[in-house]
């Protein structure tokens, strides 16, 4: 059970910043901020969860059943990561690439604090056993001072795993996938890493978020290991008996010159090439939600919109199914995982020979973050334009990708790379 108050507060983003410096005391913290971006489907506009009174952290094998049985367990609020390499849970499929950060696969904890932000108003859900707590907790948040430090003194060199003429010749072999009819489409990513690092988690998620204001941005810390996130894409949601898929593909840089700007964001609503990649995916998507949908309940809502954010245009779409009340949340999930707009089509062909061409284990880059509500309903995002810190290994890291096509031209494709990765660029090496 749990203690339930409500606060308004004036200076939100005020309190929001020290929240967040606040949480930085325990080693359970999910933190999601949609940045003031108007979503209609958001129930919130910030969360934090906080120091875990249960938790569960498991390796692929049968991961998906222990989530299931510790969700219908608790049926309270718990928050967590799914990697991307929970897909050997669900196929006979591997993950054999180098791993320099080593998370494990899946981490859900019950939060003993939570923070539910809409507007000025702060909901605060403490376990009912922690109430004392809340007021001289909501003094050390209105408190809490940033610590003055001085900039890492480490010189940070970032490098690459795929270098440019190995990348070329990696998209070109799955190119020839494309041609012989193995696929139709595949996400290809590379990563780039930082070895023997020190930095500050907590500022450089605020130098990224600063930089990017998207909608699904998340701090995650799990004792030595951090999730700075600048995520423009919702994985799934649940919200009663709907679902709700909006996947991304079609991306296009920003411009200062407001004209031109806005000539980019044309270019990307009618280009084919990055439309096909889109229309690909709602493709897989539908038939991913037809798995746990009502019959003939599976719908496209919008169809390669094209949405602005601070770095990047992106080309989105909704597809909504409706699930029946027997069926459990994770059984949606689990048909659904890895997402569509990190795979490709067919999705068990693309993953196998993602596997065989990247050179790095994915981990928690293009898993999920988010969390499930006591009543079942649930939100997660992708996790790309991330960086991930391992503070024991002093290993960071940050991927980035594109969907090749049989339209693909592989220069074009690590130019979208490189668009894609600036921000997190920026953060680590200034």
């Amino acid at each position: 059970m749990r203690t339930i108050q409500t606060h308004t507060i004036s200076d939100i983003e005020a309190f929001k910043d020290q929240l967040l410096l606040w949480s930085q005391q325990f080693n359970e913290v999910v933190w999601l901020d949609s940045n003031a971006y108007k979503d209609h489907l958001s129930s919130y506009d910030a969360i934090l969860a906080v120091d875990a009174h249960s938790s569960l952290q498991t390796s692929y094998h049968g991961a998906f059943e222990q989530l299931k049985a510790y969700q219908t367990q608790m049926k309270d609020w718990i928050f967590g990561y799914l990697t991307y390499d929970l897909k050997n849970d669900l196929e006979d499929l591997t993950s054999e690439n180098f791993d320099g950060l080593q998370f494990p696969d899946l981490f859900f904890f019950q939060p003993k604090k939570l923070f539910l932000i809409k507007g000025n108003t702060v909901e605060i859900q403490y376990l009912q056993s922690l109430e004392p707590e809340i007021k001289p907790d909501l003094n050390d948040i209105c408190h809490c001072e940033e610590e003055r430090r001085g900039n890492p003194t480490n010189d940070i060199k970032i490098k690459l795993r795929i270098h440019k003429d190995a990348y070329f010749e990696k998209v070109n072999t799955m190119l020839g996938h494309i041609h012989r009819g193995d696929i139709y489409e595949a996400n290809f990513c590379q990563e780039c890493y930082v070895e023997n690092v020190q930095i500050h988690p907590l500022d450089t998620f605020k130098k990224l978020n600063n930089i990017s204001k998207t909608p699904f941005a998340t701090f995650l810390k799990y004792n030595n290991n951090y999730l700075l996130s600048a995520s423009p894409e919702r994985y799934l949601k649940k919200e009663g008996n709907t679902i709700i898929s909006q996947p991304i593909k079609g991306t296009a840089k920003r411009s200062e010159n407001a004209s031109e700007d806005e000539q980019l964001k044309r270019n990307l609503q009618s280009d084919e090439k990055e439309r096909s990649e889109n229309i690909m995916i709602v493709d897989l998507v539908r038939n991913d939600l037809s798995h746990t949908a009502i019959k003939a309940s599976v719908k496209i809502e919008e169809l390669c919109n094209v949405y602005t954010f601070a770095q990047v245009h992106q080309m989105i779409s909704t597809v909504t199914s409706k699930i029946d009340k027997t069926t459990h949340p994770v059984e949606v999930i689990t048909s659904t995982f890895p997402m569509g707009s990190m795979t490709g089509a067919p999705k068990i062909s693309a993953m196998k020979i993602i596997e065989t061409l990247e050179e790095t284990k994915r981990g928690l880059y293009s898993g999920a973050v988010g969390y499930f509500t006591p009543n079942g309903d649930f939100d997660f995002n992708v996790v790309i334009r991330s960086i991930l810190y391992n503070e024991e290994k002093r290993y960071a890291s940050y991927s980035v990708g594109s969907a090749i096509t049989a339209k693909s031209d592989p220069v074009k494709e690590y130019e979208e790379c490189l668009v894609k990765a600036k921000a997190m660029r920026e953060v680590l090496e200034h």
